[in-house]
C-alpha cells in the first residue's frame, strides 16, 4: 500500500527539478499524476518515469503565468484523471538578481506573474475539481525567501512574500471544504536553475548551517503533506531549512 493510493495529482513546473521529482515521488507512493509546464518533451519524459512506476500519467502543456492556458490544461487533466485530489504549484523561479533601479521592469513583472499569479490561477482553476472530490490539498512551493527580505531580489522576495500570504488566505475560505492549502519551503536546493549557484550535497555558499538538498531530498515533505485529509494542518508553512527564517 503507498501512501497517497487512490490520490490524483496535478504538478506545476513538473518537468523537472522538484517538479519532477516529487511528481515520480507522489506515483511512487500510488498517486496517478499530471505534470504541467510548457516543453511537451520534457514532460513526457516524467510522464514516462511515472508509467514505468505503474502509475498513469498525463502531461498538460501551458504557462502559468496565462489564465486561459492554465484553466484549459486543469480541465485536461481533472478529465484524462478523474478527479483531482492534490495540487502541487512548483513552477516558479527568479530571473531578476539586481538592486531596484539597476534591474529590468519587464523582467520584475515577469517573476510576480510566474510565482505568485501562477498560483493563484492554478489555485482557482483546481477549486472546483477538489470540491466535486469532496475535499483535497493544495501545496504550494514558497521560498525562506519570501519571509526573509535580501538584497538584489526584490521581485522574488515580493513574488513569494504574496504566495505566502495568499496561501494562508486561501486557507482560510476553503478549510470547510475539506481543502488544506501549505507552503512547502525547500531551503536550498541543486536544480538545473541553481546549477551555477549550489552543488548537491555540499555546504551553502553563503549560509553555514545549511546543505545544499538534491531534489528527491523534497518529496518526502510533499508525500506528508499530500496525505493529511480535511483534519490535517492548514494555512502553515513546513521548511525544511537549516536556518530561522
Amino acid at each position: 500500500m503507498g501512501r497517497l493510493d487512490g490520490k490524483t495529482a496535478l504538478v506545476t513546473g513538473g518537468s523537472r527539478g522538484i517538479g519532477r521529482a516529487i511528481a515520480v515521488g507522489f506515483a511512487a507512493e500510488g498517486a496517478d499524476v499530471a505534470v504541467m509546464g510548457r516543453k511537451p518533451e520534457t514532460l513526457a519524459a516524467v510522464v514516462a518515469e511515472i508509467e514505468s512506476l505503474g502509475r498513469k500519467g498525463v502531461s498538460v502543456v501551458a504557462d502559468v503565468a496565462n489564465l486561459e492556458q492554465v484553466e484549459i490544461a486543469v480541465g485536461k487533466a481533472a478529465d484524462q484523471l478523474g478527479s483531482l485530489s492534490v495540487v502541487v504549484n512548483n513552477a516558479g523561479g527568479g530571473e531578476e538578481r539586481n538592486n531596484v533601479g539597476m534591474d529590468d521592469p519587464v523582467r520584475w513583472k515577469h517573476v510576480l506573474e510566474v510565482n505568485l499569479l501562477g498560483t493563484y490561477y492554478v489555485s482557482r482553476a483546481v477549486l472546483p475539481f477538489l470540491q466535486g472530490a469532496g475535499g483535497g490539498a493544495i501545496v504550494n512551493v514558497g521560498s525562506g525567501m519570501g519571509h526573509q527580505a535580501r538584497p538584489g531580489n526584490s521581485s522574488y522576495n515580493a513574488a513569494k512574500a504574496g504566495q505566502w500570504m495568499f496561501t494562508r488566505s486561501l486557507a482560510t475560505e476553503v478549510w470547510e471544504d475539506g481543502i488544506t492549502v501549505n507552503e512547502l519551503i525547500p531551503g536550498p536546493v541543486a536544480t538545473e536553475l541553481t546549477a551555477a549557484v549550489f552543488e548537491a550535497n555540499k555546504p551553502h555558499p553563503a549560509i553555514p548551517s545549511e546543505w545544499v538538498k538534491t531534489p528527491e531530498e523534497v518529496v518526502p515533505l510533499a508525500v506528508f503533506l499530500a496525505e493529511q485529509g480535511a483534519k490535517g494542518p492548514t494555512g502553515q508553512s513546513f521548511s525544511l531549512a537549516r536556518r530561522p527564517l
